[in-house]
């Protein structure tokens, strides 16, 4: 069977950071494995999206359509919508191809898996969370699939989802064949961002009020063995030159030990490489911190989310003021750039805490003052999603209500401290500035 994955548009405009859009070329290169005949569209890489569309559809002709929808909206404290250019996407399918099978699935279509299938009814089926197992079984029985994990099919009216799967054993993972979709197309594409993944693990036990993680790929970890992500590492370094890598687990540094082992690996091996990765606070130590580095970390990520002890508190972090500051002050004594992601104005925000918050902003700026390593700090407020702690609490507080629709962006960002992110932010990059231009701020 001819089948053609797709990759929706995940970013605004064509400048924006675009990234190798590993889930589809994963899925892809299994499917191979059941010997269908597949191909592989990034919209993101078009300047023309829609022409290259239907090109790719008039020439390949294929038979089946696996459509990703990675990103619902840019976040980032955006207002815009990524749904309706999927939206668009589908319909121009079925309008070249009406008998072709349509199949959505990806992180943005698993957190709105009914409602995207009931307002576009070109959709034949859909898959929620991990699609390894599920995809290959759905093509062998379109017209009348069983019960398949994650699988969503009409009823009728109505839409059945089945309960996804988030047992896939990553010791049968099969790197994605690189050759579906060349990874040089991503070389210099981006400013910041490293265009290629590598997934080391997933699930994530950890219960953020704010996150769907443990939703979508559940809450055990299952992690890949280090030689085989750094064979996967290697491979793509010494065939396609590729120097950076983005880990794309949800915390890359837990359980302890992983990370070590296969930046051990990474050393061993000898590869010039750098890379990055979220990692969490409190695993950090001055030992594996000094390990990272030389096995190239080439930034530390974090998102503690909360800027005083009751923010974190009310977002669930299980994290204390005190285990991030002394992961800053371990990170800030290196030669690699620093991140931090903050929630603002989170559940529970008073006048103290948001002085708190301007203080804990001040600590940040100086921990990384001698070596001027601090990257940034981004500040955001919370976008609301379904099924999770925030969205109880928005609606218990009123801030959202039965008709609010969670499908298009929408943030807790309640008065009366809806503009502290403003304020926040003046800070953070009156303090960029200065640390660059080596003047003190008074």
């Amino acid at each position: 069977m001819r089948i053609l994955m797709i990759q929706t548009p995940s970013v605004e405009d064509f400048s924006q950071e675009r990234v190798y859009p590993i889930g589809i070329v994963l899925l892809a290169s299994r499917l191979q494995g059941y010997d269908h005949e597949v191909s592989i569209l990034d919209m993101n890489l078009e300047r023309d999206p829609y022409g290259a569309l239907k090109e790719k559809l008039l020439t390949f002709q294929p038979e089946g359509i696996g459509l990703s929808l990675r990103n619902i909206d840019p976040l980032g404290n955006k207002t815009s919508s990524l749904v309706s250019p999927f939206i668009v996407t589908v319909q121009l399918i079925a309008a070249v191809l009406p008998q072709a099978w349509l199949i959505a699935g990806g992180t943005g279509f698993s957190l709105f898996p009914e409602r995207l299938m009931m307002e576009i009814p070109e959709l034949d089926y859909g898959i929620v969370g991990e699609a390894e197992m599920t995809f290959p079984a759905l093509l062998r029985s379109l017209d009348n699939p069983p019960s398949l994990p994650g699988l969503c099919r009409r009823e009728g009216l109505k839409v059945h989802v089945s309960p996804p799967g988030a047992d896939f054993d990553m010791s049968d993972y099969v790197p994605a064949n690189r050759l579906l979709l060349d990874p040089v197309l991503y070389q210099g594409i981006n400013n910041y961002v490293p265009t290629i993944g590598i997934e080391a693990k997933r699930g994530c036990a950890l219960n953020c009020a704010y996150c769907v993680y443990p939703r979508l790929q559940g809450r055990r970890l299952r992690c890949r063995p280090a030689g085989a992500v750094v064979d996967e590492i290697e491979v793509l370094h010494k065939d396609y030159g590729i120097k950076s890598f983005h880990f794309t687990d949800p915390v890359l540094n837990i359980p302890q030990g992983h990370l070590e082992g296969i930046c051990e690996e990474i050393l061993r091996r000898k590869l010039r490489i750098r890379w990055d990765g979220f990692m969490r606070e409190d695993q950090l130590n001055e030992k594996n911190v000094a390990l990272f580095e030389r096995a190239g970390c080439e930034c530390f990520s974090f998102s503690p989310d909360g800027l005083c002890q009751e923010s974190l508190d009310s977002l669930n972090k299980n994290l204390s003021e005190a285990q991030i500051l002394k992961a800053a002050s371990l990170v800030a004594q290196t030669d690699t750039v620093s991140v931090y992601h903050f929630m603002v104005n989170v559940p529970g925000e008073t006048e103290k805490t948001c002085e708190k918050s301007l203080r804990f902003v001040e600590r940040l700026y100086e921990l990384h003052s001698r070596k001027r390593n601090l990257g940034t700090i981004i500040l955001n407020n919370i976008r609301i999603l379904p099924g999770t702690a925030i969205e109880r609490m928005a609606r218990t507080q009123g801030v959202i209500d039965a008709e609010t629709d969670l499908l298009y962006p929408t943030y807790y960002n309640p008065k009366p401290f809806n503009t502290l992110r403003y304020k926040l932010e003046t800070l953070q990059q009156c303090r960029n500035v200065f640390m660059w231009q080596e003047v003190k701020v008074k």
